[in-house]
C-alpha cells in the first residue's frame, strides 16, 4: 500500500489558565494534547482515529487541516509538508468538523456558490456539482431555506457537501455523525463508502465503535494523546468486538485490573 498521508512524532501543547487547571484537575500550567504522534494513512483507505473525547483526536486533525501547527514532528499529505506548504494542503483536503458553524441568515444554495467561489471552481462545473450533491443528500427542497431554519441533520449534510465541494483527493472528517438522527448518520456513512469506492483516501476520528467496524480498513487508538494501538480493524477485533478490543486496551494502558 502507498502512503498518503504520513504523520511522524507530532506534538502539541496548549498554555492552561488557572480556571483551565481547575476544570483539568491539574496544577501543571501546560496541557500536552498530542505526544509525539506517528501514524500513516495509505492511499484509497478509511483510517480511523479512535478514542474517547479528550484523547487528542481533534487536535491532531487541526493540525493536519493547517489550522493550527504542530510544537514538533512533521507531516505530509501526499507528499506534501503541511508544515512549510500549507496552502498547497488545503486545495488537496476536505475538512469536515463539528466546529464549523455556517451562518443562520444565509441559505444552501447562497453558502454552496460562495464556496465554489473560493475553490475557484468555475461556474458551469459548480453548478452541476451543486446538482448532484444537492439532489444526492435531498438539499433541493431547502436550498433557498435559511441555515437557521434547518434541522441539525440539515445542517450536517450542508457541512457536508461544503467540505468536499471542490472534490478533494484525502478528506478528514471529524465525528462525522455526532447528533444525527439514525437516517442522517446512514446516509453519510454511505456516502463516505462511496467516496472510499472513488478511491478518495478518508481519515475518520470518532468514539463510535460501530462505526469503525463498518466502515474502517485500518484503525489507530489514541489515548491521552498518546497512540497506543494501530492495526487492520479485522486483527483487532479477531477475537471479540470493536469496544471489546478498545476497552482492553484502555484498561492495561491506564493500569487497571480487569
Amino acid at each position: 500500500m502507498q502512503p498518503y498521508l504520513v504523520t511522524q512524532n507530532l506534538r502539541k501543547t496548549f498554555v492552561l489558565s488557572k480556571k483551565q487547571q481547575k476544570i483539568e484537575k491539574t496544577n501543571l500550567p501546560v496541557k500536552v494534547a498530542v505526544n509525539n504522534l506517528s501514524f500513516t494513512v495509505n492511499r484509497g483507505e478509511i483510517y480511523g482515529l479512535l478514542g474517547p473525547n479528550g484523547a487528542g483526536k481533534t487536535t491532531t486533525l487541526r493540525m493536519l487541516s493547517t489550522l493550527i501547527s504542530p510544537d514538533s514532528g512533521t507531516a505530509s499529505i501526499g507528499g506534501i509538508d503541511l508544515v512549510s506548504q500549507p496552502e498547497t494542503v488545503r486545495e488537496r483536503i476536505g475538512f469536515l468538523t463539528g466546529e464549523l458553524k455556517l451562518e443562520d441568515f444565509f441559505t444552501p444554495d447562497y453558502l454552496f456558490d460562495f464556496f465554489a467561489q473560493l475553490h475557484c471552481i468555475p461556474p458551469e462545473k459548480a453548478q452541476k456539482r451543486k446538482n448532484e450533491l444537492f439532489s444526492k443528500f435531498g438539499i433541493d427542497a431547502f436550498r433557498e431555506v435559511k441555515i437557521g431554519n434547518l434541522s441539525t441533520g440539515m445542517k450536517q449534510k450542508v457541512s457536508l457537501i461544503i467540505s468536499i465541494i471542490h472534490d478533494p483527493e484525502f478528506i478528514i472528517f471529524d465525528e462525522p455523525t455526532n447528533g444525527l438522527d439514525v437516517l442522517t448518520a446512514r446516509v453519510v456513512t454511505e456516502f463516505l463508502q462511496e467516496l472510499k469506492a472513488e478511491g478518495k483516501t478518508i481519515l475518520l476520528s470518532t468514539h463510535i465503535f460501530s462505526l469503525v467496524e463498518k466502515l474502517c480498513d485500518r484503525v489507530g487508538i489514541i489515548i491521552n494523546g498518546n497512540l497506543i494501538a494501530e492495526d487492520e480493524v479485522s486483527a483487532l477485533t479477531a477475537n471479540c468486538d470493536m469496544e471489546t478490543a478498545f476497552f482492553n486496551l484502555y484498561y492495561e494502558t491506564e493500569g487497571v485490573e480487569l
